[in-house]
């Protein structure tokens, strides 16, 4: 359980310092603000947002940049959102794959089974409780509302766990418990996000690209030195390979990836997934973040740890990006993210994780009891990032969109329930 806890305090403070500068911003001078986030950055027929799109979002302050005859505009929302925050994905990519295939792997056999089951209830709690109050608000602002039902289901893991230190203490089961929890849940999150909101009309032939990129530089790069070195234990060929081409292959291969990707109309945020299982790995992993990794000569760990501090300013941006909402924006897609998140979390983690635990006998961690997964789950009802991620792919630019992310950004305030949940079912912390 020994996390960097600078790292993901860093994390957290320079996320929240560019939402709250956003917020600031969009609240004094909406116009200005709306005139940074979609600022051409290049006009191309390859990459950015469809410049029609684009032209419509602006309206007349589009005439202001003038422009070639071409399909699409890179903008600096989508700088951010379609490319830099595919580093972040990536990063909670190999955590993912880590977990699943490793031996000791936090998600697999027994000891991963309550989080799962509970990682379901948290999946289907928001959902039901988002489109369950949509349909009250009737037919028509049903369908205006409907497609964020993912928005969520999310669960920020940086601030959960955050919380759940305060919460529990770092050394409580529940601890390592939430993060089974996120970790599965950010698995969930990619699948949706792959499957029921993509970035374009579907062109799956292009995911032939991303495929082969990945087979190549893991034949390539990773499987033929290990080979040539089999009878050999100073292992040259994959010592040359790591120490004179380190992880650019890889990187090679991740902009292939995130083309396929891009041009497949899957979010291309996605698109360095398929590259992260190809990088030599360790056969352990001391969890996520973890201070202990940067001890591990693997080429996976060297290249997350190299991607930590850009992916801090990444993260700042995607706020700034964001984050910038009115409050006047405040409307029934606002009430609905909270209400899925706040009500719909807590009670499918309780719900799921009691049926699991009990009722199939999974059992839960030592030390760790049934009413702790009601304050679980007001931790993971954090949406945050994630949740204005999916927030800005489930609907267009708009009144819906702007409501929809502010419920997110509130959700932060689950923090002080979460607190709260604590104090009234009296856990006990281990700060051990």
């Amino acid at each position: 359980m020994y996390r960097v806890w600078n790292f993901v305090a860093n994390y957290s403070l320079l996320l929240i310092t560019g939402a709250l500068i956003a917020l600031i911003w969009a609240n004094t001078d909406l116009h200005s603000y709306h005139m940074f986030v979609n600022y051409p950055l290049w006009f191309n027929d390859w990459i950015g947002a469809d410049l029609h799109h684009w032209e419509e979002i602006l309206g007349e302050d589009a005439a202001l940049y003038g422009h070639a005859e071409t399909a699409k505009v890179l903008t600096a929302h989508y700088l951010v959102n379609d490319i830099l925050m595919a580093f972040f994905f990536a990063i909670a990519g190999k955590e993912v794959w880590e977990a699943v295939i490793l031996d000791q792997g936090s998600l697999r056999g027994r000891k991963a089974a309550t989080p799962l089951f509970a990682t379901l209830g948290g999946m289907l709690g928001p959902i039901g409780v988002y489109l369950g109050l949509a349909l009250l608000l009737g037919p028509a602002k049903f369908g205006e509302v409907a497609n964020g039902w993912a928005i969520p289901t999310a669960t920020d893991i940086a601030f959960s766990y955050l919380v759940g230190r305060i919460v529990f203490g770092a050394g409580h089961p529940a601890v390592r418990f939430l993060l089974l929890l996120a970790i599965a849940d950010d698995a969930a999150g990619l699948i949706i996000l792959a499957i029921f909101y993509p970035s374009g009309e579907l062109a799956p032939v292009w995911l032939l690209l991303s495929a082969g990129a990945a087979i190549a530089v893991f034949l390539l790069f990773n499987r033929l030195p290990r080979r040539l070195d089999r009878h050999n234990q100073l292992r040259p060929n994959s010592t040359w390979v790591r120490d004179k081409l380190s992880f650019w292959p890889y990187l090679v291969a991740g902009a292939l990836s995130w083309f396929g990707f891009a041009q497949s109309g899957l979010h291309p945020a996605l698109g360095l997934l398929p590259i992260v299982p190809t990088l030599p790995h360790a056969d352990r992993a001391f969890g996520i973040f973890a201070e202990a990794e940067q001890y591990l000569t693997d080429l996976l760990n060297h290249a997350e740890h190299l991607l930590k501090h850009p992916v801090e300013v990444v993260l700042f941006l995607f706020g700034l990006m964001n984050a910038g909402v009115a409050f006047s924006a405040i409307s029934e897609p606002t009430w609905l993210v909270l209400a899925g998140l706040i009500i719909g979390k807590p009670l499918g983690i309780l719900l799921f994780g009691y049926i699991g635990a009990h009722t199939l006998k999974l059992g839960l961690p030592e030390g760790m009891r049934t009413i702790d997964l009601f304050v679980i789950g007001c931790v993971a009802a954090i949406g945050f990032t994630v949740s204005l991620f999916v927030a800005s792919v489930a609907f267009d630019p708009g009144p819906v969109q702007d409501a929809a992310k502010m419920g997110a950004l509130l959700s932060f305030f689950a923090a002080v329930l979460s607190i709260l949940a604590g104090k009234l079912t009296r856990v006990q912390k281990q700060d051990g």
